[in-house]
């Protein structure tokens, strides 16, 4: 199969830290990314894309390029700038605005309740470490449905609870930067429980409305057949710790019985916590950018190591590897041991073509990144998956975390001085596999 069928979604995504700006207007209070970038020094979401000004003229980008789904996220410290009590007036009239405007042009609002911006008060209380915040969350999910629910088919609870407990717990990479191993635990284990608390609000409130998380998910293969007991201990980490809770009521036990021997028994963990993480969701959105290569050799204090990128395998321009193949292989693993509906809510990698004399992007690099993916989607939906549409990552180049402005991972290029905004030729691709409603194959993309 090469058509896909009615009603897929076809879009981009963002999040709100990542290209809002306006971090100190209309009532938003600091996140821990506003605080983790001041302390670093680094590049900031101070401005950032200046979305929260722009949305407009994005949305009228998407609409040109017949997309019709946005996946964006809701920012907390904006809607409940405390983290909790006062809600926003202005935070709530922001997001009202623009998902009315996306739905004016035909565009479906896809919304993630949390996309890492942690209200700092919060942290001050000790963020996602205390089961505090995870009562609060709950009461900021009440706040979006209420405020929005009339307008949204499909909510994202928690975003890539993996990349914020290891890389803001384990590794100190993001915010707030910490690094402790049992701390990274106990904050996954926070965060699998707010998204649980989200669908339990969700079924309350907007039963109709389908409603799902999405992971950061990585096909783990073993770099000799000798290291295949390694591979599997490595995916329990990064993948079979989120999936099999939320989709089958419980942590593997492998890799329960591993944090034990590391961190101890899991005090954090209360009776009927697993029941509420265990809610069955419509969806599982799929975040997929590599795969992970794994040796049996201990790293970093874990009994494998994650292995460079093999030779001759083609890579991103952040160095990562660009495997189609592994793609399919996620969606159809996913699909044959879980039975889930899937969203892909991240696809894309780093080229970071700058503009010709002419003012074009020819990012020739994206163009075949996404053609090749979009073939591995299709052949994925042949054996079988059931995915619901494709969000690309990004629509526009962005902050991207820690790493600052220098990757640019948008199907629109922004400068950064200027704020313009330029149509890349990935984007005008895109468009073309949009129109057709099946994937084609690139050709001499320009305006």
């Amino acid at each position: 199969m090469s058509t896909f069928p009615p009603g897929f979604l076809w879009g981009a995504a963002t999040s709100a830290y990542q290209v809002e700006g306006a971090v100190a207007e209309d009532g938003r209070a600091p996140s821990i990314w506003d605080t983790f970038t001041a302390e670093r020094g680094s590049d900031s979401g101070e401005v950032a894309c200046d979305h929260y000004h722009r949305w407009p003229a994005d949305a009228d980008i998407m609409a040109d390029l017949g997309m019709n789904a946005y996946r964006f996220s809701l920012a907390w410290p904006r809607i409940v700038p405390g983290g909790t009590g006062a809600v926003n007036p202005a935070g709530l009239a922001h997001y009202d605005r623009m998902i009315d405007g996306l739905l004016e042009r035909g565009i479906t609002p896809v919304p993630t309740l949390y996309h890492w911006d942690l209200p700092q008060a919060l942290q001050d209380r000790g963020g996602w470490t205390s089961r505090a915040t995870v009562d609060a969350f709950a009461a900021y999910a009440e706040v979006c449905l209420d405020a929005f629910g009339d307008r949204i088919g499909t909510w994202l609870t928690v975003n890539e609870p993996w990349v914020v407990s290891v890389l803001g717990y384990r590794l100190g990479l993001h915010a707030p930067g910490e690094r402790d191993l049992r701390t990274s635990v106990l904050v996954a284990h926070h965060l699998l429980l707010a998204h649980g608390r989200a669908m339990e609000r969700i079924r309350e409130r907007r039963p109709q409305a389908r409603a799902g998380i999405p992971l950061s998910l990585f096909p783990t293969y073993p770099l000799t057949g000798a290291d295949t007991e390694a591979a599997w201990g490595s995916d329990g980490y990064t993948n079979r710790w989120f999936l099999d809770p939320v989709l089958r009521g419980a942590y593997p036990e492998d890799t329960a019985v591993l944090f034990e021997r590391l961190v101890g028994p899991p005090e954090w963990v209360h009776d009927g916590d697993l029941k509420v993480i265990g809610i069955r969701p419509d969806l599982v959105g799929v975040n997929y950018y590599t795969r992970r290569r794994i040796a049996a050799a201990p790293q970093d204090g874990l009994p494998w190591r994650v292995m460079r990128a093999e030779e001759g395998v083609p890579v991103t321009e952040s160095g990562w590897e660009d495997v189609p193949d592994a793609f399919e292989d996620l969606l159809v693993r996913l699909h044959r041991d879980y039975d889930v509906p899937l969203l892909i809510t991240e696809n894309g990698g780093v080229w970071n073509a700058e503009p010709d004399a002419d003012g074009r992007v020819r990012d020739t690099g994206r163009i075949h990144a996404l053609h090749r993916h979009l073939r591995a989607l299709s052949r994925a939906m042949d054996s079988g998956a059931r995915v619901l549409g494709y969000l690309h990552w990004s629509l526009m180049d962005n902050l991207e975390w820690a790493e600052g402005y220098e990757q640019r991972f948008g199907l629109v290029h922004v400068d950064r001085a200027t704020q313009t905004r330029r149509v890349k030729d990935s984007a005008r691709y895109y468009a073309r596999v949009i129109a057709a409603g099946e994937v084609v194959e690139p050709g001499t993309e320009g305006p």
